[in-house]
């Protein structure tokens, strides 16, 4: 019998003042993504998006200790308005590849969006991912709001 262990994750949950037609285009037009992806502070300096099922993603941020920070990605779903399942992985760290689940939902005037990221390598980088998602979904309620 082999030993396995839950890989740990997160889930953040937040109520958005806009259509779930406008969350989904801030996830998936470059323009807009950014405008509020990465930290608090951080400043996106190149975002691609192959908007498909298959297609990838790839964002480079700067953090204000003037670090950059390069993401990419493959969507694994990509149902409009609705859900995004796409791989994350580090160019620095390729061999920690994770998986990114965004739920969006109507929800009255606005729109509820669940954020789950799965898989990470340790309990110190879902720490890391709470800390960077959060600032980047309080960016884009201010983008959206």
């Amino acid at each position: 019998m082999s030993d396995i262990r839950e890989k740990p994750r997160l889930e953040l949950v937040r109520r958005i003042a806009a259509s779930p037609a406008a969350v989904f285009a801030a996830w998936t037009e470059p323009e807009k993504l950014a405008r509020w992806f990465g930290p608090n502070g951080a400043e996106v300096v190149s975002a691609e998006i192959d908007a498909r099922a298959g297609g990838r993603f790839h964002v480079v941020f700067r953090t204000p200790d003037g670090e950059s920070h390069d993401v990419s990605g493959t969507y694994r779903e990509f149902i409009a308005a609705s859900r995004l399942v796409f791989t994350w992985q580090w160019i620095t760290m390729p061999e920690r590849r994770s998986l990114v689940t965004v739920l969006i939902e109507p929800e009255g005037t606005g729109t509820s969006l669940t954020l789950r990221h799965e898989q990470f390598f340790d309990e110190a980088a879902r720490d890391r991912h709470v800390f960077g998602w959060t600032g980047a979904l309080d960016k884009l309620e201010a983008f959206l709001a």
